[in-house]
């Protein structure tokens, strides 16, 4: 490709409101322009890396046995009706009514569909295992779209269903696309982590997430310091042993109500009252789908709301409003506390061997010390229900932790019977007998890849695309666009590699020097070839590796088998 006929409107500038490092250099490298809020329109550069990616995905899924099929993007009501996930999966969905005034949404997801024809087509435990996938647009309607492609509210997933005849079968597929899974993320050039997720909204017994490793992520993950632990934020478990009732001797104290005007939060109280935060408790009041819940916590923690939800076994949490706060304990947030209250009391297991706690008094301005369990409240149910910190120790080894960002780029799930049971996706065993079908899901973001790949691979320059996503393997920057020499020289080395397959760039614009180098560094193509008048003279041409800066000169006869061996080494 001709620089001069290839649509590529770089920027100098940083666009006002791109907030990360990839979506501001996805813009200035001229590789996506904002439609509206959360919607995109990828420019040929951008939809060139998004085809290499889908090209990494196709060959990998049909080397696991998956079969690539396409989903309509618009889906009847009823399928998620049939599912019980139309009222519950919240405003995201993108809810319309056609002409007739029958509902549909753009699916965020296609656990319904995919179910809904394999209970019309698959009869017999003869044909399965069945692994069925698709690349295609999703849609959810995100209340504060952000990032760029990292949080869009339309974007590219690759989803992947399984279906087996049993948790052991399906035990199998979920290998097979978890190795898969590692095969791609790896081929794409990145350095990432699998790890134990929470399954969230899509449900299941068991989930993993592939998290980019990047200082820029938005997710929290940790990973033991010697074993092979790792989890995401929400999903990390807590050491058994962290709480010791030791800590906690002594006698019980009597409880005193003590005025604290204007002082709310843990940082305040527990100077106001000259306390360490871990003799404080948190009482944090979450509205569910069946009742209101009261968690605690010490004051030093923070609730997991993803490990509430998950024991209580309901469909939707959120933290309570400031209005329901007032109706349910009295007083305005910030002075929540145990004491008194008349909803469902959960806590953390740090909160199990507390004595003589500090905690809200359920009263503006006033808050109780020497609390205790049992004498004066109780509480239903103990459990792990905080968030891990950089203190506590691995719960496989006792080892410690390190806390990491990442990007989620893929996620797998184990969902047993979740939709083949509520869909009715049954089929005939061997003995006549109708059973359901177990089935796995497996997501991919497409565009989060890209954008994850420039999170990871960038400098104070531009872009450092991994070889195998780079839009073009070379760029061949004669620099005297003038002069015959120069320009015949370029034209010559980018035939010989073109005609040999490789993928290049050739920047024939009439511009300063200065310029070419800032664009070449800006959309990171792995290898720039220098032609002037100069190196000419010496018959060599200089050769750049934009990843580590590394400069040689090279001789200008055969410097096209020269830098096919680069290419082949960059790739292998």
């Amino acid at each position: 490709m001709r620089y001069s006929r290839l649509f590529l409107p770089t920027l100098r500038q940083v666009p006002s409101d791109a907030e990360i490092v990839s979506h501001q250099l996805m813009m200035r490298a001229g590789m996506i322009r904002k439609l509206t809020s959360g919607i995109y329109i990828h420019l040929p550069l951008g939809l060139c890396i998004i085809k290499k990616v889908e090209t990494i995905i196709r060959e990998e899924m049909e080397k696991a046995g998956a079969q690539e099929i396409l989903m309509p993007a618009m889906q009847p009501a009823e399928l998620w009706q049939e599912s019980g996930r139309w009222d519950i999966y919240g405003k995201e969905l993108l809810r319309f009514k056609d002409r007739h005034g029958r509902p549909y949404c753009l699916g965020p997801t296609h656990e319904e569909v995919i179910t809904d024809l394999v209970r019309r087509e698959v009869r017999s435990y003869r044909d399965m295992p069945l692994i069925l996938y698709q690349i295609q647009n999703k849609f959810r309607d995100e209340i504060r779209p952000r990032f760029g492609l990292m949080r869009g509210r339309e974007f590219a997933m690759k989803d992947a269903y399984s279906f087996d005849v049993d948790e052991e079968a399906a035990a199998k597929s979920y290998e097979k696309m978890f190795d898969a899974y590692n095969r791609i993320f790896e081929r794409c050039g990145l350095k990432f982590r699998a790890v134990e997720a929470d399954t969230g909204t899509i449900g299941g017994s068991f989930s993993h997430e592939f998290m980019v490793v990047a200082e820029t992520g938005e997710d929290a993950i940790v990973t033991c310091t010697k074993c092979g632990y790792a989890a995401n934020l929400e999903k990390a478990e807590v050491h058994p042993g962290y709480a010791r009732k030791e800590e906690y001797d002594g006698p019980d104290a009597p409880m005193t109500k003590v005025s604290t005007p204007n002082v709310r939060t843990v940082e305040e109280v527990t100077q106001f009252l000259s306390v360490h935060p871990g003799q404080l408790v948190k009482t944090i009041i979450f509205e569910t789908s069946s009742e209101p819940v009261a968690v605690l916590v010490r004051g030093d923690h923070e609730v997991n709301a993803a490990k509430v939800k998950n024991i209580l076994g309901v469909d939707n949490i959120e933290l309570a409003d400031e209005d329901t706060v007032l109706k349910l304990t009295g007083a305005p947030a910030g002075f929540a506390g145990p004491v008194g209250l008349s909803i469902k009391i959960i806590a953390d297991r740090a909160v199990e061997p507390m004595k003589n706690m500090v905690a809200g008094a359920n009263e503006r301005d006033f808050h109780l010390v020497g609390t205790n369990r049992g004498r004066d409240f109780e509480v239903s149910e103990f459990a792990d229900l905080r968030l891990v910190t950089s203190s506590d120790r691995c719960p496989r080894c006792g080892m410690a932790m390190e806390l990491k960002r990442g990007i989620e780029v893929g996620h797998v799930f184990r969902l047993g019977d979740k939709y083949s049971k509520a869909l009715s996706s049954v089929y005939v065993d061997q003995d006549g007998n109708e059973r359901y079908t177990i089935m796995g899901c497996y997501g991919i973001g497409v565009w989060r890849t890209v954008a994850a790949a420039i999170e990871q691979n960038h400098d104070k320059d531009g872009i450092i695309f991994p070889p195998p996503l780079a839009p073009y393997q070379v760029e061949i920057l004669p620099l005297q666009i003038q002069e015959g020499d120069v320009i015949a020289a370029a034209e010559t080395l980018y035939d010989q590699l073109s005609t040999q397959g490789a993928e290049v760039l050739l920047d024939d614009r009439d511009e300063r020097a200065g310029v070419k180098f800032k664009d070449a560094d800006l959309i990171g193509i792995p290898i720039r070839v220098t032609i002037g008048k100069k190196s000419l003279k010496n018959g060599e041409v200089e050769v750049r590796l934009r990843s580590t800066g590394r400069t040689e000169m090279i001789q200008r006869e055969g410097a096209d088998r020269v830098i096919l061996d680069m290419i082949r080494k960059q790739l292998s």
